[in-house]
């Protein structure tokens, strides 16, 4: 018979001894063992619904007014916001940094809870919940401004 390629190889190469059996197999007679099969049943998904508490704005007995010092005051903000209550929050003891932090945690938290956060001066802003309307000098135009600066 033939040498296998492995055998030509190594007397090629000079570590071919006569001593050394010549492998005359290149393949293995091996049978492959066939996993069982498991029924699988599709899951369906759930449906995702958005629940949202909508409250007379009828019920609006105060607005919380916070004038934060530091990005750890933004806890009672969304407390605040989070309850239902509109936030007026005034940055203008905060040094610049921070304030844009806090008025990205505030913009955030409004989109959130599908609320609006609107300026009112520089260092100004409102957060109002969705059961809020907020009227007043040409606020129909400016509702959802902060995201439309370009």
């Amino acid at each position: 018979m033939s040498e296998s390629f492995g055998a030509r190889a190594r007397k090629f190469m000079g570590w071919y001894s006569p001593e050394e059996p010549i492998d005359e197999f290149d393949e293995f007679d091996e049978v492959e063992e066939v996993a069982p099969v498991a029924d699988i049943t599709p899951v369906s998904r759930p449906t995702l619904t958005s629940i949202r508490r909508d409250e007379p704005a009828e019920d609006l007995t105060r607005i919380v007014t916070i004038h934060p010092t530091a990005y750890s005051d933004a806890v009672t903000i969304g407390e605040a916001f989070r309850d239902g209550t509109p936030v007026i929050i005034n940055l203008t003891d905060m040094g610049e940094e921070e304030a844009r932090r806090l008025v990205d945690f505030a913009a955030g938290l409004s989109f959130g809870l599908h609320g609006v956060i609107e300026r009112v001066t520089n260092r100004v802003f409102l957060l109002s919940p969705a059961t809020v309307e907020v009227a007043g000098d040409n606020t129909s135009g400016r509702r959802g401004s902060l995201y439309n600066q370009g």
